[in-house]
């Protein structure tokens, strides 16, 4: 479907590298249906690349935790005016919010009121807390787009037209012999322990798990002394970040080779992951990796999730499997022990690898539908039902 107006503006926002990476692909596809379209707001790298104009770069908005939000509540809330003024001022036709719920949803309902058209790109996680956010998403989002295929009927009774995509990492699964491939393409022996280390994406993840990776990777490395280290890091700031933590605890001379993206590469050549709750649990999955998940954040911020939590396990592959396949370690039970005990239990266990690996690519499978098009065609339908 091609649309040949020119002035079609369309509001964006994304808040971390995830949605940023989600955010590039639907431009590029609903840019293909209207050439002329034209997207502003809150975008990262890829979003720009895409042909998004940046009013905010992304990080403004990559604050995790609720004990971290509350101190910059009025900054978000003045951001959040401000943007609603300009998106007024260029007359978007329509908003996607991507991701971010804690601020997008609140976007998106004053938008809606506005009388702009307005679409939700990844539900929250309401299966796991928070229920009460699937009738805040249905007066703020027009439609919603899910990733997941357990997540439609939670909608039913909401109101709020919902469309499944599926997930884009599904499209470009790991195979059984991608771990070979990997390897080449970085130089390493096919024999060699080698171990992914993913801290997470944001500043605030590093302040958190920066050292716990480290002093973790040392004591695997003292068992291992043939191991190596691969670590990817989303962006030059967190990369520079890791570099200098390594350097000042003395953890330079580990074999530890840092990426500048590149986190799917290095997934595929370790034999084991230790990565930080999120995204990169799925990144890991379908990259067929087994992995150990961990996760800290501030006392305050644990108290207020774990009233509302609604299940055993946080990492997405338990919550796609519907029961623990993944060792967690949240909080204080993410310790270095803890982390370098699991890590090698799992590298020496090559039955337990092998099921895991198998089980990821059932994943892939589930989720693999052609997630540009199917998000694609549902925004140029939201554009269409605006005019």
């Amino acid at each position: 479907m091609t649309n040949q107006a020119g002035d079609v503006t369309i509001g964006i926002v994304a808040g971390e590298a995830s949605g940023d990476a989600l955010a590039a692909l639907l431009i590029q596809a609903v840019r293909a249906r209207i050439p002329g379209v034209r997207f502003v707001g809150v975008a990262g790298p890829k979003m720009e690349e895409a042909g998004c104009e940046a009013w905010v770069p992304l990080e403004t908005l990559a604050i995790r935790g609720f004990a971290e939000v509350l101190g910059r509540v009025p900054e978000l809330l003045r951001l959040r005016r401000a943007l609603v003024q300009r998106f007024r001022e260029a007359r978007i036709r329509m908003f996607v919010g991507v991701d971010a719920p804690d601020f997008n949803l609140g976007l998106e309902r004053k938008l809606k009121r506005r009388g702009v058209r307005t679409v939700h790109f990844v539900s929250p996680s309401v299966w796991a807390w928070r229920r009460e956010r699937i009738m805040t998403i249905a007066r703020s989002a027009h439609r919603l787009l899910a990733l997941f295929p357990f997540e439609p009927p939670l909608y039913e009774k909401s109101g709020v037209a919902v469309t499944y995509v599926g997930h884009p990492l599904a499209h470009d699964a790991s195979t059984p012999g991608s771990r070979r491939s990997a390897r080449e393409q970085l130089k390493l022996p096919l024999a060699q322990p080698v171990f992914a280390l993913l801290p997470g994406s944001r500043q605030s993840e590093l302040d958190a798990h920066s050292e716990l990776v480290l002093r973790t990777a040392a004591q695997i490395h003292a068992q291992k002394p043939d191991a190596c280290f691969l670590v990817p890091l989303a962006t030059r700031p967190t990369r520079d970040r890791f570099e200098a933590d390594s350097f000042r605890l003395g953890f330079d001379t580990l074999p530890m080779t840092l990426l500048y993206g590149h986190a799917r590469d290095a997934l595929e050549a370790a034999d084991v992951a230790i990565v930080a709750s999120g995204t990169a649990t799925l990144e890991a999955a379908l990259a067929r990796c087994p992995h150990v998940i961990f996760y800290r954040v501030k006392a305050l911020t644990e108290w207020y999730v774990r009233r509302k939590y609604l299940l055993p396990y946080v990492g997405l592959p338990n919550v796609l499997a519907g029961r623990f396949v993944v060792p967690e370690f949240l909080q204080d039970e993410a310790t270095v022990g803890n982390l370098t005990q699991a890590a090698v239990n799992l590298y020496d266990d090559t039955v337990t690898r092998r099921r895991l690996e198998a089980l990821f690519g059932r994943f892939a499978e589930a989720l693999n539908v052609d997630t540009e098009t199917v998000a694609a065609e549902a925004v140029v339908a939201e554009l269409s039902a605006a005019r």
